[in-house]
């Protein structure tokens, strides 16, 4: 079963139009070429999204709005800036006119443990996922996505293994799960295109 697109973390959102400009258009670029690859989607039988993706810039991230999954083309008013994240509290801050996704907070850890990634994507394949478990960098079986748990976990496999370098990575307790990272997105999105050539 996906678990993905329920927000699991106290929630601060000031709403605000959405975001103009080149960012925007550069996510909404690679998010398309993920969606067309099934990477990122909407699954009918549960009714839930999954897959997103995230740009660092000087304000926090800008990153794919919760439920956002089953839209082929997405817009500035699909995305909202992550300002703030405390994970011991178990809160996210966002502004913008949708909340953020339901993995903010991995996001977030990734870039707060490894301040040379500009770019996360989140994907979902199940048969890769099944294929990579303790292939690649993977965390614990027993962490949920989108907790304070997982955020954890993806600063322990910055520092602990090879995700770094190889700039991949398989959520172990988040059935189909996957993480690509990169300098940009295009090296993100390209490192996940390139991985789920596998299949």
């Amino acid at each position: 079963m996906i678990d993905e697109g329920y927000t699991k973390f106290d929630v601060d959102w000031q709403r605000a139009p959405g975001v103009e400009g080149p960012a925007i258009r550069e996510l909404d670029k690679w998010r398309r070429l993920l969606f067309d690859a099934g990477l990122v989607g909407h699954d009918a039988d549960l009714d839930v999204g999954y897959g997103n993706l995230s740009i660092r810039d000087s304000d926090g991230f800008l990153i794919s709005g919760t439920q956002t999954g089953h839209l082929e083309t997405t817009g500035p008013e699909h995305y909202a800036r992550v300002t703030a994240v405390d994970a011991n509290r178990n809160r996210v801050s966002c502004i913008g006119p949708v909340q953020a996704s339901s993995e903010s907070m991995t996001h977030a850890a990734i870039y707060a443990a490894a301040p040379w990634v500009k770019a996360v994507v989140h994907a979902h394949d199940l048969a890769l996922w099944d294929a990579s478990l303790d292939q690649i960098p993977t965390t614990s079986r027993e962490i949920a996505y989108g907790t304070p748990a997982m955020a954890m976990e993806l600063e322990r496999l910055v520092v602990e293994t090879d995700f770094p370098t190889l700039g991949i990575a398989a959520m172990g307790g988040h059935e189909a799960g996957l993480i690509a990272v990169g300098e940009n997105l295009e090296e993100a999105a390209n490192r996940m295109l390139a991985f789920a050539e596998r299949r």
